[in-house]
């Protein structure tokens, strides 16, 4: 029998999930000196690595940008560069440093999320990532 769930209750659920998946991993975050919001730029300024583009991905402030950039340029996980198409901008680029703690943190991510994977049998988790591919793709 299947029940019917509106939208706002299925991003609740999902926002329900995440969450409880991050607050298991605070303490992973917490030995690499990281907060979460912090982890969020390590892990995404590979692919954005300006800081007004990491803003705009991460949808947060872009003050609140510069505020963790210097924290993790302090821990030696971020360097600043100057951009040599546009000399006036400045690239940010992780560290080895940087990277050991990013791979460190996705694979504790990753460790509580399998453990909440592991509730369901193979061939939904295949179903839950097919859903999930669809539901990233463009919308029309």
């Amino acid at each position: 029998m299947l029940v019917s769930v509106d939208a706002a209750q299925l991003w609740s659920l999902n926002h329900r999930l995440l969450t409880v998946v991050l607050e298991e991993c605070v303490a992973d975050l917490a030995e690499l000196g990281l907060e979460t919001k912090e982890f969020f730029v390590l892990a995404e300024v590979a692919t954005s690595p300006y800081p007004a583009q990491l803003a705009a991905t991460l949808v947060i402030p872009k003050a609140s940008v510069t505020a963790y950039v210097r924290t993790l340029v302090g821990l030696g996980y971020l360097r600043r560069e100057i951009d040599d198409a546009d000399l006036r901008r400045h690239r940010l680029v992780l560290t080895a440093e940087g990277e050991a703690a990013r791979d460190r943190a996705l694979a504790a991510l990753a460790r509580e999320f399998d453990r909440r994977l592991a509730r369901i049998p193979p061939q939904d988790r295949a179903e839950l990532a097919r859903i999930l591919l669809a539901l990233l793709g463009p919308v029309e």
